[in-house]
């Protein structure tokens, strides 16, 4: 093969591989057209806790919505994710982060529903509450870190966001957290799912591996009994905020199956 011909075939090689890399990063941008995902925020946040995660969804073409969660009772929390599954045109993905584990457990049940993804989230069975599953195990640090107000609402302290909440976060970004969480009423801990969701939808679970706020080690107790494909990260109790490529990644997963 002579100079010239050598020079052609590397410049079409190129050609080709920019072609290819092109396409398929046109396919990735519109591989998620026609999904909707429903997440549902836990407590001490709000919905704004999937900001990072809800472009990465858009660019792939899905359709997002984040639910604002009253945080003052399983039964309110139900209600409110489930008028924004029902405005939903076809199937949705419904996530849920932390006490929104608890959330999407109920409301998933709804038929509009596809599959389940739980972030560092709790997945309790029928009948039970969260307390139920926390019952007999010692007090994590920051439940002394908590306040309550005269409605019986609880908030953490921006201390607590800052070293056992949010500690992988930026500074301002944890401070951020800590100004814009959702007051949670206490008695949200002894509601108990009716019937647990994951019984019937296929689930998946983003597991922390630095969470200081539910157990690694009970995180993997409950993935393992919903039967859900779990991805670890290393991340605090905000996986959506500190890893939320790999969240999204996640909920991608859950869509296409």
């Amino acid at each position: 093969m002579n100079t010239r011909m050598k020079k052609w075939f590397a410049a079409a090689c190129l050609f080709g591989g920019l072609f290819s890399v092109q396409a398929a990063h046109a396919e990735a941008q519109g591989d998620l057209k026609g999904t909707n995902v429903v997440l549902v925020h836990g407590a001490f946040a709000d919905g704004s806790s999937w900001s990072k995660v809800i472009p990465l969804l858009e660019a792939r073409g899905a359709h997002v919505v984040a639910v604002q969660n009253p945080l003052s009772s399983l039964a309110d929390d139900v209600a409110a994710t489930k008028r924004v599954i029902d405005a939903q045109t076809g199937p949705v993905v419904l996530v849920g982060h932390s006490w929104g584990g608890v959330v999407i457990s109920q409301a998933g049940n709804d038929d509009k529903v596809k599959a389940l993804v739980y972030v560092a989230a709790f997945a309790p069975d029928s009948g039970v509450s969260i307390n139920d599953m926390l019952k007999g195990k010692p007090a994590p640090a920051w439940v002394s870190q908590l306040q309550k107000d005269s409605g019986g609402f609880l908030t953490l302290s921006t201390d607590a966001i800052i070293h056992q909440f949010a500690q992988d976060l930026p500074l301002p970004e944890a401070r951020l957290v800590a100004a814009t969480q959702g007051p949670w009423f206490s008695g949200c801990t002894d509601d108990k799912v009716t019937t647990a969701a994951w019984h019937t939808k296929p689930s998946w679970y983003v597991l922390a591996e630095q969470d200081h706020m539910i157990d690694p080690g009970l995180q993997q107790v409950m993935a393992t009994q919903i039967g859900a494909t779990v991805t670890r990260v290393k991340s605090s109790h905000v996986a959506m905020l500190s890893q939320p490529k790999a969240v999204a990644a996640v909920i991608a997963a859950a869509a296409k199956k």
